[in-house]
């Protein structure tokens, strides 16, 4: 009898991860209730803790109406095992998988942060385009509390306006996309203590060790101190972002105010009738719309530009971003060669 049962004990089979997700609760803090995407919806899968987590909340969410896209960026030794990590999961998931290679390597004097975020939001298009009939247009990003918080403070160390300190949005859409950050309001441990709860493995990039790059000093340094200090400092934080991007909006609807008064391209003349800080935004907004990027020293040269072009011979010229801004008879215009 004893050798019978251990016979048949053998040969039971071993609970599966989704057998897992059917039987345990997602915990309260992660709760997507809030979050209503169209469906089928594809989740950003990097094969880390963050990503992972979301992928199984979004599977036991809307069981068969989930995808994952994966971006190989090469940048890293880790980066084969970061799309393998990613393969198994949405193997033992059953969860379609689309893996996007791209080439992320920044120009000289370019962010390298910069640049990696670019190349993988373009890879996020085209793979939602090119697979699954093109059916999938929303996507979910599983940055955290903690990643809100970082941004911030990155952008506060950079003398960022109120675009940087509005840090990143819950919804937006880009390049025919709905990209979605359900889990801004969840600090990063939770997502790892129910990963380990579920005995779900990740990779860890190493990069987030290397206290050189700013990001990661705040993550190590800063990010502890604030905790012992401010305990509740993710909660405050995240509402001076919503309110630096309340004030944003407004700003952006005056400067659509202002841009009818000066004309798309601006006229010169109609700029100068401007205040100072009604001018910089008005600018500001313009080269937002014809995909410029001005930093403030830019911006400072243009407008001392705007002032002294008294006569019809008066040239402006000037860099910006990767482009010039160039007078054009009475209006200003925005050349990328």
């Amino acid at each position: 009898m004893n050798g019978c049962k251990a016979m048949a004990d053998s040969t039971t089979p071993k609970p599966t991860l989704v057998d897992a997700l059917r039987r345990a609760a997602l915990p309260a803090a992660l709760s997507l209730d809030h979050f209503h995407p169209q469906l089928p919806v594809a989740v950003a899968l990097s094969g880390g803790a963050d990503s992972c987590a979301l992928l199984l909340a979004c599977a036991q969410q809307w069981p068969g109406q989930v995808r994952a896209v994966h971006v190989h960026h090469g940048l890293q030794s880790a980066a084969d095992q970061f799309a393998a990590r990613s393969q198994e999961l949405c193997d033992e998931l059953a969860i379609p998988l689309a893996v996007q290679h791209v080439n992320a390597q920044h120009a000289p004097g370019d962010s390298p942060e910069d640049a990696a975020r670019q190349a993988r939001y373009a890879a996020f298009q085209q793979a939602l385009q090119t697979h699954w009939g093109g059916s999938v247009s929303h996507l979910a990003l599983a940055q955290h509390a903690d990643d809100q918080v970082e941004t911030i403070l990155l952008a506060l160390s950079r003398g960022a306006g109120l675009p940087g300190l509005s840090a990143m949005p819950e919804r937006i859409e880009r390049h025919g996309l709905v990209l979605h950050r359900p889990w801004l309001a969840v600090p990063g441990a939770v997502l790892r203590e129910w990963l380990q709860s579920l005995g779900v493995a990740w990779v860890e990039d190493p990069s987030n060790a290397d206290t050189r790059f700013t990001r990661n000093k705040i993550r190590h340094q800063l990010l502890p101190a604030f905790e012992e200090a401010f305990p509740s400092f993710r909660q405050t934080l995240a509402r001076s972002a919503r309110h630096a991007a309340q004030a944003q909006g407004l700003l952006n609807e005056l400067a659509e105010q202002d841009l009818q008064h000066t004309g798309h391209p601006p006229r010169i003349k109609d700029l100068q009738t401007l205040s100072p800080a009604r001018q910089a935004n008005v600018l500001r907004h313009w080269l937002r719309l014809s995909g410029a990027q001005v930093s403030t020293k830019q911006l400072d040269a243009l407008r001392v530009q705007i002032l002294a072009c008294q006569t019809r011979g008066h040239q402006i010229d000037i860099k910006v971003g990767e482009g010039f801004v160039r007078r054009d008879g009475p209006v200003l215009g925005w050349y990328n060669f």
